[in-house]
């Protein structure tokens, strides 16, 4: 094994002509590279508050893209292909770790091969999107072997470890992928891992990496959703779920780029808003849903909390735990849709890690919806399905029939101070930014609430027509609950590299729209004030 400490190894000179060019002159201008038209992002002037600054400063790359990947396009039960990289493919012993952790990269290579490892922070990096942080060269690839199916239909792997290291302590708060590329065919893949502190921070970045496995197809149509023999449904109880395993190309209708594989849903669906929150120099600090599970004082060192894309999947302790901040003075942003509907446990591995595994058990619905519904009703298994606290108690809507569908975002209150700076007026829209899935069904009730955007939604061919609200509620101490109702919110604040704008229901998502940024801007600095 050659472990490389040099992290300009892979970086082009003009990337890092560039990054010196952002360090000598971008923190003179205070935050990074926000529009003159919006003002500048209030950061503070400590160090503490600075490090994002200094981060984006260094030089970036756009070597982090995969340039060269295969998917195996063999079928699976469901007659769906499983999205497998099956030449290069690898998984992290921990979805988020601290400095001075240690991790472990599990990678297979079939067939036989030498491999690197290249392991890069995301962020903004003056437009590059990453920045290379550690490599290893010619690191022993060989088979490793698909796991046999596991109580409740799991499929764990317990792959030897094929690179150990300890977390830096220099390594900033961050989503990291690591390229692998395999030296005989060339394939690449990525894993991912989160590099979590502890620090005071203005907002918490939360990734959506239970829904990421939740729909991981991995090894041949093994997600939450697929149909298992002796099952009556694929409802609940769901076969279960492991984190050991790689994560396959997310195979959804919206998102098959195969630059993708291995990196469950983050780069299409969150990447985008930390990568612009980045840019603007935002005091950020970022989560898995697994550390909102089992660190609910972890959450109250932050000003604002941000669930970003499809954050579908929460445990009751993630849920107890996000209102009880908001309870503490936190400020919430929903800006994501489909958010928290399914009822999963955290749990262990078969060698007792913990928080390994979940399936499904329920619903974030109050007991009395859906009267005579399946997802109320026992199954034929005779199970009793979880019906957790309603989602809109939490976040002001929730998921609502049909789920689907895509639309126009349209303001319904000009005069709120979320509007301020955009020019909308009542009636205005921003063009295919609700969708593929939303929220709707406000919770009048809560204090404060009102409906600031909201409209209709529609599938292909303008069927299954359905209502969207996007709210905003007080919390108890002057901090604000915000819920976007889409999943396509933050592809209106960026577009990074290798980024592309999704099509769904006959509505092709637009990109970047200078209202959503500015609604954006607005919501973060009455959060952090």
């Amino acid at each position: 094994m050659n472990e490389s400490n040099n992290p300009q190894r892979g970086i082009h000179r003009r990337d890092l002509i560039k990054g010196v060019t952002a360090a000598s002159l971008g923190l003179a201008a205070g935050a990074i590279g926000v529009p003159e038209s919006f003002g500048q992002a209030s950061v503070s002037g400590s160090s503490r508050r600075n490090l994002i600054q200094l981060e984006n400063a260094k030089p970036g790359t756009r070597d982090w893209m995969l340039t060269n990947t295969f998917t195996d396009p063999e079928r699976g039960r469901s007659n769906i292909g499983s999205g497998r990289s099956t030449y290069i493919e690898g998984y992290c012993s921990a979805n988020s770790v601290r400095a001075g952790e240690t991790l472990q990269i599990m990678v297979s290579t079939d067939p036989e091969t030498a491999f690197n490892l290249e392991i890069f922070r995301t962020g903004y990096y003056n437009g590059d999107g990453a920045r290379l942080v550690k490599r290893f060269d010619a690191l022993r690839g060989v088979p490793q072997p698909v796991p046999p199916v596991g109580e409740n239909y799991v499929h764990e792997c317990n792959w030897e470890p094929s690179v150990e290291f300890t977390i830096p302590d220099d390594w900033l708060s961050g989503v990291y992928l690591g390229k692998l590329t395999g030296e005989y065919t060339g394939t690449q893949s990525y894993v991912i891992f989160i590099v979590r502190d502890d620090r005071p921070c203005d907002l918490l970045f939360q990734c959506s990496d239970l829904t990421w496995s939740a729909y991981n197809r991995w090894p041949t149509d093994f997600s939450i959703y697929s149909r298992h023999e002796g099952r009556s449904s694929t409802s609940v109880p769901s076969g279960s779920v492991s984190f050991d395993r790689p994560y396959a190309l997310f195979t959804h209708p919206v998102n098959k780029i195969k630059a993708s594989v291995g990196s469950g849903e983050y780069l299409p669906w969150e990447f985008p808003l930390s990568f612009w929150l980045e840019q603007h120099g935002y005091d950020v600090s970022y989560i898995s849903n697994v550390d909102t599970h089992a660190d609910p004082k972890g959450l109250l060192r932050t000003k604002g909390f941000i669930s970003v894309g499809h954050d579908e999947y929460w445990s009751l302790q993630m849920y107890d735990n996000v209102l009880k901040a908001r309870d503490e003075g936190v400020s919430l942003a929903f800006l994501s849709a489909n958010a928290v509907l399914c009822v999963v446990p955290m749990l262990p591995s078969s060698d007792g890690t913990p928080n390994r595994t979940i399936r499904r058990e329920g619903w974030f619905f109050p007991p009395e919806y859906g009267s005579g519904d399946e997802r109320r009703s026992p199954n034929q298994e005779g199970f009793e399905p979880v019906m957790g606290p309603d989602g809109a108690l939490l976040m002001g809507n929730r998921t609502t029939p049909p789920v689907m569908g895509a639309g126009d975002w349209t303001c319904a209150k000009p005069k709120h101070w979320l509007f301020e700076g955009t020019g909308m007026k009542k009636g205005d829209s921003i063009e295919g930014l609700v969708g593929w899935e939303w929220h709707g069904a406000p919770m009048m009730d809560l204090p404060g609430m009102q409906i600031v955007a909201e409209g209709e939604t529609l599938m292909t061919g303008g069927k299954n027509p359905g209502h969207y609200t996007a709210t905003i509620y007080d919390g108890p101490k002057g901090n604000v609950v915000f819920n976007a109702a889409t999943i396509w919110w933050a592809n209106g604040l960026s577009s990074p590299p290798g980024h592309k704008t999704p099509v769904r229901h006959g509505v092709a998502q637009q990109g970047v729209d200078e209202r959503v940024q500015q609604i954006s801007h607005n919501l973060f600095q009455r959060m952090i004030r």
